[in-house]
């Protein structure tokens, strides 16, 4: 049976299709080139007898932003993460994983040092001064 014009387009197409959506020899579809990575973030903590540092953020009034990439937000889990509670990746988007692990911080604070802080999950003016001076 000779192949008809259309059915040669047809099958062009569809290898066209397949070689632009990024589909491997095995049949498992790779991920497009374009498509953006969460990056993560390395964490250098410093300061061991004053406030620690990471290096992202120096400040202690910027709330971490629960939707978009900041200084602030990468400073927040580095800590965290650096006194042991588990912000998840390192990504400096203060998602749900995040601000549970700062809440569980703020009432860990709250019962051993009667710090008086919110137990809300949101790193502000007075959980940073937590979060960067160890001991109660």
């Amino acid at each position: 049976m000779k192949p008809t014009l259309n059915r040669c387009r047809t099958a062009t197409a569809l290898v066209s299709l397949a070689l632009l959506a990024g589909v491997t020899g095995s049949g498992v579809l790779a991920a497009a080139p374009n498509a953006a990575a969460a990056t993560v973030y390395a964490c250098n903590v410093t300061g061991g007898f004053g406030p620690l540092k990471v290096g992202y953020y120096s400040g202690s009034t910027v709330i971490p932003s629960t939707t978009q990439v900041t200084a602030a937000g990468k400073e927040a889990q580095c800590l965290l993460k650096h006194r042991g509670y588990n912000p998840g990746a390192i990504d400096g988007v203060f998602g749900a994983t995040s601000r549970a692990a700062a809440k569980d911080f703020q009432e860990s604070r709250n019962e051993l040092c009667d710090a008086g802080l919110a137990e809300d999950g949101s790193v502000g003016p007075k959980t940073w001064p937590w979060l960067r001076f160890t001991g109660c």
